[in-house]
């Protein structure tokens, strides 16, 4: 009788287990929150850690490992921690972690590609086991954004001679929802709950990673229904699924955290006059690149920062193709039949997209009298030889943004120099002044005002000519229950998620 029952429990448990079934086309480089740089590694990261604070679904800043948080004055912020928080070690959280990983972050032996956004941080002090007073040289924007970052556990790591080789980075011990229970390099990767998890145990067992090297391999297992989430491009959306598959997915659509643009050379002498950019402006179609590009399943971009966003600035639209004008601005600028305006595109293989986009665009063009021809490379030639030189006419290219962007990177003239992704010259003084009054601001109405300001300097400018935003598309098994798609995506309640 005894053995009935424990086998009883034993099949009900095994039918009870769920397991996630997801995709990854590489492996991890390093399960390490501060050096998680390829998009595996990051994405792995994220089940495995927990910053200070993070985004709530509507890209609010909102408490994580702390329990709250609050300026004493514009350069002094206190963080107080949760109690009980444990790392997957059962080991306590304290205020030696946050110490421990601050300091980690701005050792210059160690390479951590986002180490400059601490440049502002004047001290990080323990108050007590659950306190910590972060002091910063002057007033910063991104005083908040900063504490995101996951944390790192000091008593596993305080004797660490090398990080960078350390094999933490392939077997992480973090606070996250899950905990790395077996990974290989170019094979299935599984994660297991965290019983211990401070907001509660995940109510998904299992977390199993398939290795599909290729999209066509996801896609294949997708339509197979072995995989319970995965994106689609918008050509398999509208052309390549059946009914069949839609009675197993749910399709979640959102606007996605990227645009792509036509960055033009302000050194180069043909695009140092306004009326030239503003003609190119005019003679593309923007709305007809969303439609054929990705079959209407996108939108139209019409400056550096995305709508939804708190800096997104509602007043600007983006110009209405109009051959007529763009004829007459470049015949103004000295260009016709006789003289046309001529140009090279650059771009990068592996993104047939951009290929077909500078495709359309270069028809486009011709019907303003302006010829372009097109120049494709290999990604790492594109970006050695083309991008970070920046010896290039014109490239087309794309930026992720975040919630709260930091326009330095990309708009500041200082940004100009070897290193730097101000690619294309831009050199506005106002707009300098701007970012740098952005980045001391952090009333957060204010700083909004600042960058819907910049938003609209730089539209005038044109030193782009910004294209499309295209669609994140995600298919969600119908088996998984209580999934709330919102601004960020759908992760962000994955602990209440059943199947």
């Amino acid at each position: 009788m005894k053995k009935t029952i424990l086998l009883f429990f034993l099949i009900t448990n095994l039918l009870v287990a769920s397991t996630l079934n997801l995709s990854i086309s590489s492996s991890p480089s390093k399960l390490n929150p501060i050096l998680s740089n390829d998009t595996a590694s990051t994405e792995i990261s994220q089940w495995l850690f927990n910053g200070l604070l993070k985004y709530d679904k509507d890209g609010n800043i909102i408490p994580d490992i702390a329990k709250s948080f609050k300026f004493t004055n514009k350069t002094t912020l206190i963080i107080k921690l949760k109690k009980h928080v444990l790392w997957h070690d059962k080991k306590e959280v304290t205020s030696k972690d946050i110490i421990f990983t601050y300091n980690t972050i701005i050792n210059p032996k160690i390479y951590v590609s986002f180490r400059s956004n601490y440049n502002k941080v004047k001290s990080v002090k323990a108050l007590d086991k659950y306190t910590v007073e972060i002091k910063y040289t002057e007033p910063y924007f991104k005083a908040l954004e900063i504490w995101l970052v996951g944390l790192l556990p000091y008593h596993i790591l305080k004797n660490e001679k090398n990080l960078m080789t350390s094999k933490f980075n392939k077997h992480p011990i973090g606070t996250g929802p899950y905990i790395l229970k077996d990974l290989k390099n170019s094979s299935d990767i599984i994660l297991k709950a965290n019983d211990n998890y401070f907001e509660g145990r995940p109510k998904i067992d299992k977390i199993k990673y398939k290795f599909y090297p290729d999209t066509t391999t996801s896609f294949l297992m997708l339509k197979q229904n072995k995989l319970d989430i995965s994106t689609l491009t918008a050509l398999q959306l509208d052309r390549q699924i059946d009914k069949d598959f839609l009675n197993n997915y749910k399709i979640i659509e959102s606007q996605s955290f990227s645009y792509d643009y036509v960055g033009l050379n302000l050194k180069n002498k043909k695009f140092k006059d306004i009326k030239v950019r503003k003609a190119l402006s005019l003679a593309i179609n923007r709305q007809q690149l969303v439609d054929i590009l990705f079959f209407g399943h996108g939108k139209v971009c019409n400056g550096p920062f995305l709508p939804g966003s708190f800096v997104y600035n509602n007043k600007i639209k983006s110009p209405k193709q109009n051959i007529k004008e763009a004829k007459k601005l470049l015949k103004e600028a000295g260009y016709d039949k006789n003289n046309p305006l001529e140009f090279e595109l650059t771009t990068n293989t592996g993104n047939e997209i951009r290929i077909n986009a500078a495709q359309i665009i270069q028809h486009q063009l011709k019907k303003a009298g302006v010829n372009v021809k097109i120049r494709v490379l290999e990604w790492q030639a594109f970006l050695n030889t083309v991008v970070l030189p920046k010896k290039f006419e014109a490239l087309l290219l794309g930026w992720s943004t975040t919630l709260a962007p930091d326009a330095y990177p990309l708009w500041h003239s200082k940004s100009q120099r070897t290193g730097g992704f101000n690619l294309v010259h831009y050199n506005n003084k106002k707009i300098d002044n701007l970012i740098e009054e952005g980045a001391k601001t952090i009333n957060r109405k204010k700083f909004a005002q600042i960058y819907k300001e910049i938003f609209a300097q730089i539209v005038n400018d044109l030193p782009y000519l910004f294209l499309y935003i295209p669609n994140s598309i995600t298919v969600v098994n119908k088996d998984i229950k209580y999934i709330k798609p919102s601004f960020l995506g759908i992760m962000h309640n994955q602990i209440e998620w059943e199947k």
